[in-house]
């Protein structure tokens, strides 16, 4: 590729400014995805995180957990199915809490769960509550980078009903507010009537196969049956916010394409002439092509590399201020992406180098 890499180092400056352009473009790219990435797992990653195929609904729930309302008859049918499949009940309770002794409040999700089941959350700090345990909770760590601590008492406002802290857990958080983890002995006291509870869950988190989910629709009636992702969908706001920041990574890559194409095309234009006297010495359209190809790639993988250690630095530096998460593997579909929007934008150019007449080239060169 000796064509291209003289060619690159002869125009220094014009190859700097196209790929300062795309330095930027590609960072802009990254970076939205982070965000993307981030406020998925901010608003659903204790849904995202749940060791469970299917979670039973009420029918007409339209897919939302916050909906549904089982009842304990419908558990027993659930759990009593022949064929033996996992299957845990999920409460789940929107709550403004205070810390006991502070007037300051925050939102938070209550999730009721069965601690030695599937739905248990991993512990990083502190101890796994029981079964028996209606005193303790256990909470999202994203309270204690807000100052709360084992130990420390938060106060449900809507009842009045206390809980402690007996640990921090990790990637709980439903509808942008910390999940707090408690025993059904607890979520008794958020119920309409503590003194008499009555069995009342959100949800069921079932595994099983499609056949059995189709049988258990069929059998059990006044439910319906989802997935992890349709539950996604019915978080409010979740298909709206991600739609947005989707279709604005799309945009991007569409500019990228069309801005790429517009200055290679350019740059093809001015060099025809020197194309056609290339090709009238004897340098084949392959080696003219590969060239251009091989230019292309270059720019693209330097101005990546690039944009990924700006986007890397830069979450670092937001890190705890804006949701950001941006996997190797989200970060390797980008830049392919990218590299192949780079070079579908060198198309016209290409095409132009293959239909360049070297005797006219050079009429016109003279």
């Amino acid at each position: 590729m000796f064509l291209a890499l003289r060619e690159l180092q002869h125009a220094k400056l014009r190859y700097l400014l196209i790929g300062f352009i795309m330095v930027l473009i590609a960072w802009l790219v990254l970076f939205v995805t982070g965000l993307a990435q981030g406020l998925s797992s901010d608003n659903a990653s204790s849904i995202q995180n749940m060791k469970a195929d299917y979670l039973v609904l009420q029918e007409e729930s339209d897919h939302r957990i916050n909906r549904s309302v089982l009842t304990g008859e419908i558990w027993n049918e659930v759990q009593s199915r022949p064929g033996g499949n996992p299957a845990t009940p999920l409460g789940v309770h929107m709550s403004t809490l205070t810390k006991e002794g502070s007037a300051a409040k925050f939102d938070a999700a209550f999730f009721a769960i069965d601690v030695e089941s599937m739905l248990a959350p991993r512990v990083v700090e502190g101890t796994l509550i029981s079964n028996a345990d209606a005193d303790h909770v256990m909470a999202d760590r994203s309270l204690k980078e807000d100052g709360y601590r084992l130990g420390d008492r938060i106060v449900d406002q809507a009842t009045g009903a206390s809980f402690a802290i007996a640990a921090f857990t990790e990637g709980q958080s439903f509808s942008h507010a910390p999940v707090i983890h408690m025993s059904f002995e607890g979520w008794k006291a958020l119920q309409p009537n503590p003194a008499k509870p009555a069995p009342i869950y959100n949800a069921i988190a079932w595994n099983g196969t499609s056949e059995q989910k189709e049988a258990l629709v069929r059998d059990v009636s006044g439910i319906e049956i989802i997935t992890k992702e349709e539950a996604l969908q019915g978080i409010p706001g979740f298909q709206e916010e991600q739609g947005s920041l989707i279709m604005m990574i799309v945009f991007l890559f569409v500019i990228a394409a069309f801005v790429l194409a517009v200055f290679f095309y350019v740059m093809t234009i001015q060099k025809m002439n020197q194309f056609g006297v290339l090709k009238a010495i004897g340098a084949g359209t392959g080696y003219l092509v590969r060239s251009l190809i091989f230019q292309v790639l270059t720019l693209t993988i330097v101005s990546l590399a690039i944009s990924i250690g700006l986007t890397y630095g830069v979450s670092l530096l937001l890190s705890g201020i804006v949701p950001f998460s941006l996997t190797p593997s989200v970060v390797l579909l980008c830049s392919l992406l990218f590299l192949a929007v780079s070079l579908m934008g060198s198309l016209l150019s290409l095409y132009r180098v293959i239909k360049i007449d070297a005797i006219e080239a050079i009429g016109r060169a003279a």
